[in-house]
C-alpha cells in the first residue's frame, strides 16, 4: 500500500541513522534506483556502500590515488562511475569500477578541469559529465570515446529527465538548455531564462528534473528555483537565508513531486511545499553544513551529509 505524503507526515520524519567514521567530508551521494542501496564518496577517498533498509554498512573502498567525486550508481548494483579529485597534469578523467572485483572497467579522458555534475540515464547506458572547463559530455559505458561534446556559455551544470529523453544544461545568468537526446547535436529545442539571474554573476550549481517530469530544480547561492518544465515559468521561488556569496547547497525534489528539500548554512535542514511554498520542516542535527542532499525513489528517505 502507497503511503500518501501530506506535510504532517513529513514534519514526522526524524533521523534515523548517524554514520561519523568519515575522516573528511562526504561530497556526495546517490540511491540505487531498483535496489534497496545507498553510496557515498568522501574526500578522505573512500567510497562506501550502504543497506537503506537495514542500515548496514556494506563494503569500503578506495581510490587514493584519484580521490572520488560525483558518484553514481549505474544500473549494476556492484559498479559506480565517479569523478576523479585529484588530477594529474589536469586529467580529470571518469572512472568506472566494479566493486565486486575492486577495479576499474573503463577511463573515459577528454575534461581538464573539475566534474561540476555527473548523471547517468535513467534508461540507457549513456552517461554525461560537466565540467568547469565549460563543456557538457556525453559517453557510454561500453566505451570509452566520447559520444557528444556541447561547448557552454558557462560553467555547467546537466541532469537527464526521469525518462531517459531529455536532458537540460544549465549555466549562468539564469540561462537553462533543454536538449532531445536523440539529436542532441542539432541544438536545444528549448531555452529558458530565469529573468531574475540575468545579470547575476553566479552560476546554477544544481538542476534536477522532477520523478513526473513536470517540473526543473535549479539551484544557486541562497535561492532554489521550480520551474515548470515545460515552458519555463517560475513555478516557486525558496530563499534558503543564505548570505550573498555563500557556496549553494544541494536541493532535492520529494519523490512524490510536492516538496523541496535543501541544506542551509544553520546547518540544518529544510522542506518546502511546492504548491505553497511554505516551510513544512526543520530537522535539525548536522555537526556542519550539509551539502549534498539525495531522497529514495525506493523508500520514505532521504540522506544527507
Amino acid at each position: 500500500m502507497q503511503l500518501n505524503v501530506d506535510d504532517s507526515v513529513i514534519r514526522a520524519m526524524g533521523m534515523g541513522k548517524v554514520y561519523k567514521d568519515y575522516q573528511a567530508r562526504v561530497n556526495s551521494i546517490d540511491f540505487h534506483r531498483s535496489e534497496d542501496l545507498l553510496i557515498t564518496a568522501s574526500d578522505d577517498d573512500s567510497i562506501r556502500l550502504f543497506n537503506t533498509s537495514t542500515g548496514e554498512r556494506g563494503d569500503v573502498l578506495f581510490s587514493k590515488k584519484y580521490g572520488v567525486a560525483n558518484i553514481c550508481f549505474t544500473h549494476y548494483a556492484s559498479c559506480a562511475i565517479y569523478a576523479t579529485r585529484k588530477a594529474i597534469n589536469n586529467d580529470y578523467s571518469l572512472r568506472y569500477h566494479d566493486f565486486r572485483r575492486n577495479e576499474y572497467i573503463r577511463y573515459f579522458k577528454g575534461h581538464s578541469a573539475p566534474i561540476n555534475a555527473l548523471c547517468m540515464s535513467p534508461k540507457t547506458d549513456m552517461f554525461m559529465s560537466a565540467s568547469q572547463d565549460k563543456s557538457v559530455r556525453l559517453w557510454d559505458l561500453r566505451t570509452n570515446i566520447c559520444q557528444g561534446h556541447l561547448v557552454t556559455p558557462g560553467n555547467p551544470v546537466a541532469s537527464f529527465d526521469q525518462q531517459g529523453l531529455v536532458f537540460g544544461v544549465a549555466t549562468e545568468a539564469g540561462l537553462l538548455k533543454l536538449y532531445d537526446v536523440r539529436s542532441y547535436d542539432k541544438g536545444p529545442f528549448d531555452t529558458f531564462v530565469v529573468q531574475e539571474e540575468v545579470n547575476s554573476t553566479s552560476a546554477f550549481a544544481d538542476i534536477k528534473f522532477s520523478n513526473d517530469g513536470k517540473y526543473l530544480l535549479v539551484s544557486v547561492e541562497g535561492k532554489v528555483y521550480i520551474l515548470d518544465a515545460f515552458n519555463g515559468t517560475v513555478v516557486r521561488r525558496i530563499l534558503n537565508g543564505a548570505p550573498e556569496g555563500a557556496t549553494p547547497m544541494e536541493a532535492v525534489i520529494s519523490a512524490d513531486n510536492k516538496y523541496v528539500l535543501q541544506g542551509c548554512e544553520d546547518r540544518n535542514i529544510r522542506a518546502w511545499s511546492i504548491a505553497t511554498g511554505a516551510e513544512v520542516a526543520t530537522w535539525p542535527g548536522h555537526a556542519g553544513t550539509p551539502n549534498c542532499l539525495r531522497w529514495s525513489s525506493r523508500q520514505l528517505k532521504f540522506f544527507s551529509s
